[in-house]
């Protein structure tokens, strides 16, 4: 018992010491964390001291900064209040001397006007006292002829008028003999001096029909699988896509539409570019060419109105003019076989003394229809007559496209011009170029058109297939039959052939019958007289 008491005993005091250990450890830890949050207490007031300083210093700083800057703008404003006060001044005195000078001109010019109202009383005057004295001479003369003076101007004008006429009329016959005498001379001096100032022979611009692809990697995709990209780019474009035989490289456009060839021909170059060859890619190519193409024609056309100086046009009208960048004719571009005409019909009016701008427009839309003469129905000239009356061109301008080829009657000199400018455009040399196999084929075709007829011994194309000269059989065919058979094959050339400019065919009917007389029996006649003399 005693023994448990002992250790109850030691286990009590162990828990006293235990505890006042205990509250001594908690004790020091209090104190060293009060004395923590002192120093952070006092580490933050002097940072924060620090910070307000500073603050206030810049503050400081910023405000004698903006005070000073207030100062020297406040200065340099009663600177330019002085300036400009100044000015003020100046300007008064200058309103004041002005005013001065102005009043002094005022007077002078009241002088004037009354002096210009006494010269014109004056002269009114005058005029008065004038035709006072001229009445006087007319009924002093009418009563010394015996005539009143009506019936003297009558016979003064009446014998004046006939002296007039004797002279109008000599003058007249003089001017015609003149112009008759000199009209073809004149007229090639017109034709020179327009064909020497217009424009110089360019290399011809040849419009592209293919595109070259560079490897077959390429061409397939092109062509994509069975073929689907081919055939959408040939619906999108409407054309006919086509690789040269022989030739993988090589991509034939094929269409009647020059537009939809430049479409195309713009989209495949792009896509090859691109190297990048999907349907989608191929819906925006093609979209991209057709606006740009667009794009290109109409500022063609403004362009080449602006540079011919033919005045405002109907935006329209630029449209198809740069439309015919596009079309050629025998191998000759027709936009600018259009500014050559323009610009030798603007010269040979210009010479001749008529309207020149009108004459450039006139000849700029001669060949207006050949821009939509595959997509509408009628012959160019037809379809540019129409479209020019459609948007009001002037009555001189519609005559001179409908009758540049002849089809209807010229009403105006520029008609003229037009029709010998055209002529001049295409016929000189170098202007229109063709194959040597469709040229070939021209000429065969001409000869064949003669050769088929009954009659015909031989006929030659000549002059470049401008010109057939038939020869008939003379036993087969007379003089009435020789001019018929002529008359047909003109109409069939006409008929089944496509030509530039007019052919002349030539039926050629010779007879002729050949005896020698004369030398030929002397020389018989003589033989024989020696045989017999040797005899």
């Amino acid at each position: 018992m005693l023994i448990t008491g002992l250790i109850i005993g030691c286990l009590l005091i162990g828990l006293v010491i235990g505890y006042v250990v205990r509250q001594h450890q908690h004790r020091q830890e209090l104190l060293a964390v009060q004395k923590q949050a002192r120093d952070i207490i006092a580490s933050a007031t002097a940072e924060t001291q620090q910070k307000i300083a500073k603050l206030t210093a810049d503050s400081r700083r910023e405000t004698l900064t903006y005070q000073q800057s207030v100062k020297d703008e406040l200065a340099e404003q009663t600177s330019d209040i002085a300036v400009r006060e100044q000015r003020r001044q100046q300007r008064e005195q200058l309103l004041g001397q002005m005013g001065v000078r102005l009043a002094d001109q005022t007077a002078m010019l009241d002088e004037r006007s009354q002096a210009n109202r006494d010269q014109r009383q004056k002269i009114r005057d005058l005029k008065a006292q004038a035709l006072q004295l001229r009445t006087d001479r007319d009924e002093t003369l009418a009563q010394q002829a015996g005539i009143d003076e009506q019936a003297a101007k009558d016979h003064v004008l009446a014998d004046t008028e006939l002296d007039l006429k004797r002279d109008r009329d000599v003058e007249i016959k003089a001017l015609n003999d003149n112009a008759v005498a000199n009209a073809e001379r004149w007229a090639k001096d017109v034709v020179l001096s327009a064909t020497e100032s217009g424009p110089q022979d360019l290399p011809k611009e040849h419009l592209e029909h293919t595109v070259t692809v560079p490897n077959g990697e390429i061409r397939s995709k092109i062509i994509g699988r069975d073929g689907q990209h081919i055939r959408l780019l040939e619906t999108l474009t409407g054309t006919d896509l086509i690789f040269v035989p022989d030739d993988n490289t090589t991509l034939f456009i094929s269409t009647h539409d020059p537009i939809r060839r430049e479409v195309a021909r713009v989209a495949l170059t792009n896509l090859v570019a691109s190297r990048r060859i999907s349907s989608n890619q191929i819906e925006t190519q093609v979209e991209n060419a057709q606006r740009d193409v667009n794009h290109s024609l109409w500022e063609t056309g403004e362009q080449t109105v602006s540079g011919l100086h033919v005045g405002w046009m109907h935006p329209d009208l630029m449209k198809l003019i740069g439309r015919l960048k596009y079309r050629t004719s025998y191998g000759q571009n027709v936009l600018l076989h259009s500014i050559e005409v323009a610009q030798l019909t603007g010269a040979m009016a210009a010479r001749l003394g008529y309207n020149t701008r009108l004459a450039r427009r006139a000849g700029l839309l001669h060949d207006l229809g050949k821009a939509i003469d595959h997509e509408v129905e009628g012959t160019h000239v037809e379809i540019g007559t129409e479209f020019a009356q459609k948007y009001g061109e002037d009555d001189v301008v519609i005559n001179a496209i409908a009758a540049h080829h002849g089809d209807v009657e010229k009403t105006s000199p520029l008609a003229e011009l037009v029709a010998a400018a055209d002529a001049i455009s295409g016929a000189r040399p170098g202007a229109r170029s063709e194959s040597v196999e469709d040229y070939i084929n021209r000429l065969r075709a001409l000869e064949k058109i003669a050769n088929d007829q009954s009659g015909v011994a031989e006929s030659y194309a000549i002059q470049a297939g401008r010109e057939l000269r038939i020869i008939v059989k003379p036993q087969e065919l007379d003089d009435t039959a020789a001019a018929n058979l002529t008359q047909e094959v003109a109409q069939q050339i006409e008929s089944t052939l496509t030509y530039p400019g007019k052919i002349k065919v030539t039926t050629i009917r010779k007879s002729t019958a050949v005896e020698y007389v004369g030398d030929e029996k002397k020389k018989k006649s003589k033989k024989k007289k020696k045989k017999a003399a040797n005899a």
